[in-house]
C-alpha cells in the first residue's frame, strides 16, 4: 500500500498560494519584539504621576509618616484655630496636662510654704536652661513649623490668651492623650470607616474624608514624612555629620506632637531660650548660608553633642510612650 505523504503541501498547487503577512519573518518577529521592549522600557523610565492632593486640600487634613526607634507608622494631622478645638483627653496623666503648666505648687499647712515640684528628669538635664527659662508659658514653641511664643511674663497671661484666641494649633488622630499611629494605609483607612472615637472627630471636614478616603490616598509628601529614630544617632556622630534637615524637621513635629498630646516637659525642653532651641536657631541659620551660616556655624560649635544627643533621647522617649501603636 502506497504511504500518504504528509509533507506540506507544495505551493505551487492551485489554492496552496501563501497569503502574504500570514507568516512574519524572523526580521519581522525580531523587530517586533524589539519595539515591545522598547516600549516597556520607555514605561518603567517614564515618572510615576505625584498623588492626586485634591482630597487632603478639600479637608485641610494630611498624612502625616512618622519613625520612631519603636517603627515607622502614618497617621494624620490638621491644623485649626484653638478655639475650634477640643483638647485631648489626658485625665490618666493629670500631672502632665499642659494647661497645668510646667510645675505643680502644693501648700503645706503645718509649714505654710509652697513646694514646687519640678520634672525630675528634666531638672537634672537641664538645670541651667529651667533657670533661665523659668516662669515660662509651656506652649511656646507650639504651633506650625515651630513657630515661637516669646512672651514669658506671668502677669500679662490673659492679653496673651486674648491675642492667641485665633492661633492655629496642631491636632494629630489622638485619643486619650495618645497618638495613634498605624503600621500600613490600609490600617488608618480601616479606623477612618470604622467610626471609633477620636480627637479629629471635630472637625468640620471629618465626616467628608471618611466618606472619600481610600488607602492610595495615605501618601504623606516629603515634608510631612519624619524620621525621629535618626536623630540621637545623628547628634552622637558630632558636628560634622549633623543633619540640619533632619533635625529641624524633628523640632517641628515634635513641637506639634508635644502640644496636641499635651506634653509640658517636651515643650519646655523645645521652647526659646533651651538649648535644643539654641540647636535648632543654628541649625536654621546654616540652612539660610550667607554671614548668618557662617555664624551659625561658629554657635553650633559650641553646643555639645552629648548634651544634645541626651535631651533628644528625652524627647523622643517621652513621645514615643504616647503612641498606640495599631495594626
Amino acid at each position: 500500500m502506497a504511504r500518504q505523504s504528509s509533507h506540506r503541501p507544495d505551493t505551487d498547487e492551485p489554492g496552496n498560494e501563501p497569503v502574504e503577512g500570514d507568516s512574519p519573518t524572523d526580521s519581522e518577529q525580531d523587530e517586533a519584539g524589539s519595539t515591545e521592549t522598547t516600549a516597556e522600557a520607555d514605561r518603567s523610565e517614564t515618572p510615576s504621576e505625584p498623588a492626586d492632593r485634591s482630597l487632603w486640600e478639600e479637608v485641610r487634613i494630611d498624612p502625616v509618616e512618622i519613625a520612631l526607634p519603636a517603627g515607622s507608622g502614618f497617621t494624620l494631622r490638621a491644623y485649626r484655630p484653638s478655639t475650634a478645638l477640643t483638647p485631648t483627653d489626658i485625665s490618666e496623666r493629670e500631672q502632665d496636662d499642659l494647661f497645668a503648666g510646667r510645675s505643680r505648687v502644693v501648700e503645706d499647712d503645718e509649714e505654710d510654704e509652697t513646694v514646687v515640684i519640678l520634672d525630675e528628669e528634666l531638672a537634672e538635664q537641664f538645670a541651667e536652661a529651667d533657670e533661665e527659662d523659668g516662669g515660662k508659658d509651656p506652649k511656646a514653641g507650639a504651633g506650625r513649623q515651630g513657630e515661637k511664643d516669646s512672651a514669658d511674663d506671668d502677669s500679662a497671661d490673659e492679653t496673651e490668651d486674648e491675642e492667641e484666641e485665633g492661633e492655629e494649633v496642631p491636632a494629630f488622630l489622638t485619643h486619650r492623650g495618645k497618638l495613634l499611629l498605624f503600621k500600613s494605609p490600609e490600617g488608618l483607612v480601616t479606623f477612618i470607616r470604622s467610626g471609633a472615637p477620636h480627637d479629629l472627630s471635630q472637625l468640620d471636614t471629618w465626616d467628608q474624608l471618611v466618606e472619600r478616603v481610600e488607602p492610595a490616598d495615605i501618601a504623606p509628601l516629603d515634608e510631612d514624612s519624619y524620621e525621629l529614630d535618626l536623630v540621637v544617632e545623628n547628634l552622637r556622630g558630632g558636628h560634622d555629620v549633623w543633619d540640619a534637615t533632619l533635625l529641624i524637621e524633628a523640632g517641628e513635629v515634635s513641637r506639634d506632637l508635644a502640644y496636641a498630646l499635651r506634653l509640658p516637659a517636651v515643650l519646655d525642653m523645645l521652647s526659646p531660650g533651651s538649648s535644643l532651641d539654641d540647636l535648632d536657631e543654628a541649625l536654621r541659620a546654616t540652612v539660610s548660608g550667607g554671614l548668618g551660616g557662617f555664624r551659625g556655624r561658629r554657635r553650633l560649635k559650641k553646643i555639645g553633642a552629648q548634651t544634645a544627643s541626651l535631651g533628644w533621647r528625652t524627647i523622643i522617649g517621652k513621645i514615643s510612650a504616647a503612641v498606640d501603636w495599631r495594626d
